[in-house]
């Protein structure tokens, strides 16, 4: 395959994987559904990192934009382009490492909910964890059924960060080859020689 076939299918993959993220992080703002949360301040800490909209979401999605220009004919598609995919596609790595770190801490506390009369993290520092332990997650009276929000949420994060950590270092390792060897528009240069 080659090189620049392989950037625009990296980031047509990355597009919705983007935007999941970022989907997911505004949706954790407003937990039942309502406003009155996010107003009041009694949002999960991890979410006001913005783990999804800024890592998952825009340090992936404008590098996904450079790298699709790089899989096309003209000023991107040549080995200088191609060089230059390995720096956009390492920002796509760190803030999908971002997204990761947030999200594995969002699992690891738990949310922020209302036990009895007090605002906390109830699970926080738990052993076990309340992952593994779903008779706990009845202590969090509101927001109603903060837990499965909280996890399932989380959870599509960490997997869309995996994916597009992977796909990201993918286009790393291919922009180097592009840069080595030209993107097979190079007047039908192929990397065969190596």
């Amino acid at each position: 395959m080659c090189t620049g076939k392989c950037s625009r299918c990296i980031a047509v993959t990355l597009y919705p994987l983007a935007l999941i993220s970022i989907i997911c992080n505004i949706v954790l703002f407003f937990p039942a559904g309502e406003v009155k949360y996010a107003k009041d301040g009694h949002i999960t800490e991890e979410v006001k990192y913005m783990g999804g909209l800024v890592g998952g979401g825009l340090m992936v999605l404008l590098p996904a934009l450079y790298i699709h220009l790089t899989g096309k004919n003209g000023c991107c598609g040549n080995r200088c382009g191609m060089f230059l995919s390995i720096a956009f596609a390492a920002v796509g790595v760190a803030g999908a490492l971002y997204s990761f770190i947030v999200a594995v801490l969002g699992l690891q506390n738990g949310p922020l909910c209302k036990v009895l009369l007090i605002w906390t993290v109830p699970f926080k520092d738990s052993d076990p964890s309340y992952l593994s332990d779903k008779t706990w997650w009845g202590s969090c009276t509101e927001p109603k059924n903060i837990v499965e929000f909280n996890i399932g949420l989380f959870s599509t994060l960490l997997a869309t960060s995996c994916l597009q950590l992977i796909l990201c270092a993918v286009q790393m390792i291919n922009g180097l080859f592009g840069c080595l060897c030209g993107t097979c528009a190079d007047k039908g240069v192929r990397c065969s020689s190596l």
